[in-house]
């Protein structure tokens, strides 16, 4: 089946091209409209002479797509809450001193060590209407928290944009919020909250109460904490509670998809129906039975595990893969799935740029376009073979797919991932049979104990297992730098492979021979481009001075810290290093002055000792120094003053006045990140 030749398929990708350049280029919605509007009169004209002209029967299809990425365009702008005037974005005055602020909690997500942290809508600024998505944050206490999905809570208090990453390489936790349309956080007490008596009772609400009494009743059952919220995981998609070592432990066995609610589950518990419904025969009566039994199941399973967005898209996904079953079209599974894909996006366009998503779809396509030829290798005749070779494959094919996004976002490779795939598959097959079973009964009462008993042993295997495969640290490849260039070649190469591998063709060959052209041509653009840079980095640390500089794929570090010297693993340093393909030459302490690229750099830490002897470009103030600032620059007059994160807050706002008055400018890696001198 020649997938390519499916003209969804090139409507899928003229729809996402659309997404993709409204995203990182924002035309106006007055630009898209008439795009879109000329595009539409076009293709009425060519609809209409097509019967007269076969010729016009191309300009008709190239019109399509053009409308379908007209469409794209406009799907982004329209879900790009920042664009709407009633935003609270447009309310200034929020961002710089206390307003009143009412908003209704909408979903619960994990705490930290200081706060407990929700989801929320806002209502109102001032008794005036406003609309958004923002993050309230509340001081956690001893009493418990008594708030749930649905309070309309009210809070005097100051919106804060969301932190954009302050160190180069690091996860950008700020474009990932603004991605799911949320700009601003809050901070506030329990004591400072006035909460609304009357509670608003939506499908959120509702999906909360649900959840709240299964876990309720599976305690009541003396479930064991630490299985339940591996149980939660599974089942329902909460992760909030899990330990950071047994997230590690999936992690490095290759198993994370596990804990994330995805097609693998929802795909178990569509299986698991379609058994119950066996006795209903396959008439078109029975079919359509069964189709609307398999589509109120899925929505309520969606509903009850907190309509998170991964479990939607796979339940959105395999109701179109039900409806395609029922239709007599599960031969054209890739039709179904391209369905399934336009529908999400055209509502949640931003779900594109969701790692969770592209791995689930990739995934998904790369079983099912590589797994039977993977499976036609070998044919072994004995069942418990043939069960372990249809493993594998499945597992190497998903793992095909994924591999280089996962190496793009990742940086990391679990090469035991199809020991544990082979493992974990009987004992999850269990566990999400078993798992459906308890979360029904615990909907209504508290199950009996000796089926959570069960469903916790299980659990508690699932998770030796894991933890045996992961505690094989050395199969885990780690800190692989791999940048955008590596990641589409990478993919060209694969699908080119498989194209050729599929139905063996000369052309075929020659696109084959050509991506590994284009990864060799990755491999050597991105080698020059490391070996020709050159730069010093001021990093934003709070308790230590890092400072490095870079000569191609060589960085030196100087620090104060000499415990950085000997830790295994340093965050900031170690993204830093990963995503510039950089080898760690040497660890030195602070030096007083540095030269680079004909400048000379000036440290003063808290000694507050420097040498006047020479004028300094650049002066690096860390350490809280006690100096007069005003009397050090105009002594030496550098060209900009840096201070990093060490300093003091009432420091630093002296410093910046200094500064000011002088007209030097002043960059705090506190406020304005990292800085950096080519």
């Amino acid at each position: 089946m020649k997938v390519l030749d499916f003209p969804l398929v090139k409507i899928t990708i003229s729809f996402i091209l659309g997404i993709l350049i409204c995203y990182y280029f924002r035309p106006t919605i007055q630009i898209t409209a008439i795009i879109l509007i000329l595009n539409l009169v076009l293709l009425l004209i060519f609809y209409f002479l097509s019967p007269k002209n076969k010729r016009s029967n191309l300009f008709f299809g190239i019109f399509t797509y053009f409308i379908s990425f007209s469409v794209g365009l406009i799907s982004l702008l329209l879900n790009t809450d920042s664009l709407q005037k009633s935003n609270y974005l447009y309310f200034k005055k929020a961002f710089d001193k206390p307003h009143t602020i009412t908003c209704t909690l909408r979903e619960k997500i994990k705490s930290n060590d200081y706060n407990d942290r929700y989801i929320a809508i806002v209502n109102s600024i001032d008794n005036k209407s406003y609309t958004g998505k923002i993050i309230v944050n509340i001081q956690k206490e001893k009493a418990t928290n008594p708030l749930i999905t649905g309070n309309v809570i009210r809070a005097k208090t100051v919106l804060q944009t969301n932190g954009s990453s302050k160190n180069p390489n690091q996860f950008d936790y700020s474009k990932y919020l603004s991605n799911k349309q949320i700009y601003a956080q809050i901070y506030t007490q329990q004591s400072e909250l006035l909460i609304n008596r009357k509670i608003k009772k939506d499908i959120w609400y509702f999906a909360s109460r649900i959840n709240t009494r299964i876990i309720a009743n599976l305690e009541k059952a003396n479930f064991n904490k630490a299985e339940m919220n591996v149980a939660m995981a599974l089942i329902l998609g909460q992760q909030q509670d899990i330990s950071p070592e047994i997230i590690q432990d999936y992690q490095y066995s290759g198993a994370t998809h596990v804990l994330s609610v995805s097609g693998l589950h929802v795909g178990f518990i569509m299986l698991f129906i379609l058994f119950i419904l066996k006795p209903i025969p396959n008439t078109r009566k029975g079919s359509f039975i069964k189709l609307i039994s398999i589509l109120i199941s899925l929505g309520l399973f969606g509903i009850v595990s907190g309509l998170s967005p991964p479990v939607l898209r796979s339940v959105v996904m395999f109701s179109f893969i039900a409806i395609g079953n029922h239709l007599r079209r599960s031969t054209n599974t890739y039709h179904t799935l391209l369905v399934s894909v336009l529908l999400i996006l055209l509502f949640e366009p931003y779900f594109l740029f969701d790692v969770g998503f592209q791995l689930s779809y990739i995934a998904l396509f790369s079983i099912l376009w590589l797994q039977p030829l993977l499976k036609n290798i070998y044919n072994p005749k004995n069942k418990i073979a043939n069960y372990i070779w249809e493993a594998l494959t499945v597992s190497f094919a998903a793992q095909i797919g994924t591999f280089p996004i996962c190496l793009y976002y990742f940086h990391q490779f679990p090469g035991l991932f199809f020991v544990t795939n082979i493992l974990i598959l009987p004992v999850l097959s269990f566990i999400m049979i078993a798992g459906i079973i308890v979360m029904v009964i615990s909907l209504f009462h508290s199950c009996p104990d000796f089926i959570v008993a069960i469903f916790e042993k299980s659990i508690y295997l699932l998770n030796l297992i894991i933890h045996y495969v992961a505690s094989f640290e050395s199969f885990v490849i780690r800190d692989i730098s791999f940048n955008f260039y590596y990641l589409i070649s990478f993919y060209a190469l694969t699908i080119t492979a498989v194209i050729w591998f599929k139905n063996p063709s000369y052309n075929k060959l020659i696109s084959f021979l050509i991506s590994i052209i284009l990864v060799q041509l990755s491999f050597i653009y991105t080698k020059n481009k490391i070996e020709n840079q050159q730069e010093l980095i001021v990093f934003n640390a709070k308790k230590k001075t890092i400072i490095t500089k870079r000569n191609g794929r060589n960085i030196s570090v100087y620090t104060n810290d000499s415990l950085l010297k000997t830790e295994a693993k340093n965050n900031i340093l170690n993204a830093y290093l990963v995503g510039n393909f950089g080898n760690l030459k040497e660890i030195k302490s602070s030096q007083n002055v540095l030269l680079f690229n004909h400048k000379i750099i000036l440290l003063i830490d808290s000694t507050g000792i420097y040498q006047t002897r020479f004028k300094p470009d650049i002066i690096v103030l860390t350490q809280s120094p006690k100096i007069n600032l005003d009397r050090l620059l105009q002594e030496l007059e550098p060209e900009i003053v840096v201070c990093d994160a060490t300093n003091s807050y009432s420091f630093q706002k002296h410093w910046e006045l200094s500064c000011l008055k002088k007209q030097i400018p002043f960059h705090s890696t506190r406020q304005k990140g990292f800085y950096k001198l080519n």
